[in-house]
Formats: C-alpha cells, structure tokens, sequence
C-alpha cells in the first residue's frame, strides 16, 4: 500500500461525499434518528478523532500492534474532542443529542488531523516496517469503511452521491470447488486486521459454486412463488439490499445453500473465473475468532461482535480499492439489509 497516497484518496472521498451531503441537508447536515445510522458531523468528526487518536496523539505508533491502547496521550487539537467521537464511550442514540462543531468546523478539523499525519509519515524512514506504518494503514482503511457507510445511509436517506458503479456480472453458470485442503486466513507481510490472522488449514469438501452473485432474474421466480416485492433492478444485475435470512430463503427454494467463508476464500483464490467485487456476499459462517486469535490495539474493532454478526466477503462498488481483498471478513448482524449485501451460492 502506497500509504501516502490512500490517505490521500480516502480523504478526497470523504470530503466529496460530505459535500454532497450538504447539498441536500443545508449546513446543519441535519437528519433523524435511526437505527444504523449517524448524524453525519459526527462521522466525518470521529475520522478526524480516530485519525489524531491513533497516530499524533499516539505515543507508541511505532510499535504497531505491540502498542498499549490506553497509554496516557496529550490532548486533541480539538478540545473535548473525546468525549464526543470516542465510539467505544459514547453512545449510539445519545450521539444526535452532542454539542458538535458546525460543518466548517468538521471540516477543519479533517484538515488539521490530516495535515499532522502526512507531516509524522513523512519523517517515516523508506525501509520502515510493517510496525512503523501499522496505524497509517488502519486509519487509511477506517476512513475508507467510513466512506462505504456513508454511502449506503445516503441511500437509505434518499441522497444522492457520487459513487462508482459496480462492474457489470459477465460470468455465468457454476464452478467445480474440488475437496482440498485450504489455508484459510492471512499469513503475509503487509497490513491485516487482527480478525484474518492466525491462518490455518482447513478442509475443503467440495462443491459446485456460483461463478457470480446471484442476479435478480434468478430471484425473479422465487419473488414470484413467495410474494414478496418483485425487483425494480435490471435483471442481470447482483441481487443487493436483502439480509441474510433473505438469501438462506432463497437457497432453500433453489435447492442450494450459502457458502462458507472458508468455500468463498478458497474459490476466490483458487478458481480462474470466479467473479466478485458486485455486492457483499453473505455466507453460512458467523463471525467468530480464528484458532489463537490476539486482538490488535484497537481493541473494538472485532472482539465485541463475535458471535453476533455474520461473515460477508467480496467488495461492492462502493468499497474502496485499498479495502477490497479476497481475505477480509465484512461482518454484519443477519438481518440487516440496508448495507450492499447480496449473496451466490453453491451446492455438495
């Protein structure tokens, strides 16, 4: 990863998309309360907090995941800054109600964070290790995740913004998965999130799988013999927007059934013509630990939802190009479908 440069272009995303969140909202950048989303301030505030949090007002940057979380930091560039952006201390529902800086003020203080950060990777040496560079890394992703979730709220809230569009699916029919043994999980150099270490073996039984996401013209008949909403789509289009227990319901009518993550992973990797990247797929796997899991210093980013979240994996349009890996687990509850979730499946 060219660390430099994906800060650079997460950040012009999300200042592109707050720009169109102006644009519809008026400066106030106003909306209601709901149930997975946040107001809009507050989430472009929390990268800016998140971004100071974990690199200027990190004093033990340079030991990556060997940093101690809670170790005493100076403060933020914005006074009181924690007590409104620390998401592991404030509340979901009490966020609407915070004294928050206007837009302008948001705005500046993504530029100041943004400005310290490029000056202390700067002074970064060339043959720096992955150690050196392990927050710049994160903070380049957590504000890509951002970005993506900015998007789908601003479809559930009816804004438009600008996003890319996802590649059109070209590959058709099913794929042979043979039964193998399969290293499940990320071993390499480089950067990885604490919940994709600790790879292992595991064994692979074999199937046949989709070679791309389902589309809506084969959910077209089972909307039909279910009665439930017929898509507005185009047909050869990935399905999106349906929850897991919408696709399962889907592979029971069809005879077939949801993947694992381990059959994704092993078939993303291995099988030449295996398409993904249309939608997040949904597999049968929940989100648990890795045999030997350690969690990295950002402590709430996987721990707290196992057992309570399903495994996504793929990427959609809207994921950005630094995020979208064939071993990154996406995680999200079972029933949530305002998210680009979709789903392929396969058969023994």
């Amino acid at each position: 990863m060219d660390v430099r440069r994906a800060l650079l272009d997460v950040r012009a995303r999300t200042l592109a998309l707050a720009a169109d969140y102006q644009a519809a909202l008026g400066p106030s950048l106003a909306i209601p309360y709901a149930e997975g989303l946040n107001p809009p301030r507050w989430e472009w505030g929390h990268v800016a907090w998140f971004q100071e949090w974990w690199i200027a007002r990190n004093r033990q940057r340079a030991l990556g995941i060997r940093c101690e979380p809670d170790h005493a930091r100076p403060p933020s560039l914005l006074p009181g800054a924690d007590a409104l952006y620390d998401s592991s201390r404030v509340a979901h529902r009490t966020r609407w109600e915070l004294p928050l800086p206007d837009a302008d003020g948001t705005r500046d203080y993504l530029a100041r964070t943004l400005e310290q950060t490029l000056a202390l990777l700067a002074d970064v040496p060339p043959d720096a290790g992955d150690d050196a560079l392990y927050f710049y890394r994160l903070v380049a992703l957590h504000e890509a995740m951002h970005a993506e979730a900015a998007t789908y709220m601003a479809r559930k809230l009816g804004i438009a913004v600008r996003a890319p569009v996802a590649a059109p699916i070209t590959a058709t029919g099913e794929l042979a998965l043979p039964a193998q043994r399969f290293r499940l999980g990320s071993s390499a150099e480089g950067f990885a999130f604490d919940n994709e270490l600790q790879a292992q073996d595991v064994e692979i039984a074999g199937c046949r799988i989709d070679a791309a996401p389902v589309t809506w013209a084969r959910w077209l008949p089972f909307a039909q013999a279910s009665g439930r909403p017929l898509p507005r789509a185009p047909l050869h289009e990935a399905v999106v927007h349906v929850s897991a227990e919408e696709a399962e319901a889907w592979c029971r009518w069809a005879g077939r059934r949801l993947p694992t993550e381990a059959e994704w992973e092993c078939a993303a990797l291995t099988l030449p013509g295996f398409q993904w990247g249309q939608v997040w797929e949904w597999t049968a796997s929940p989100f648990v630990p890795y045999a030997g899991f350690t969690p990295h210093p950002y402590r709430d980013y996987s721990a707290p939802w196992f057992g309570t979240r399903r495994v996504l994996r793929g990427a959609c349009a809207a994921t950005s190009p630094w995020l979208a890996d064939a071993r990154y687990r996406n995680f999200f509850e079972p029933q949530r479908s305002d998210v680009f979730s979709g789903f392929r499946s396969c058969v023994d």
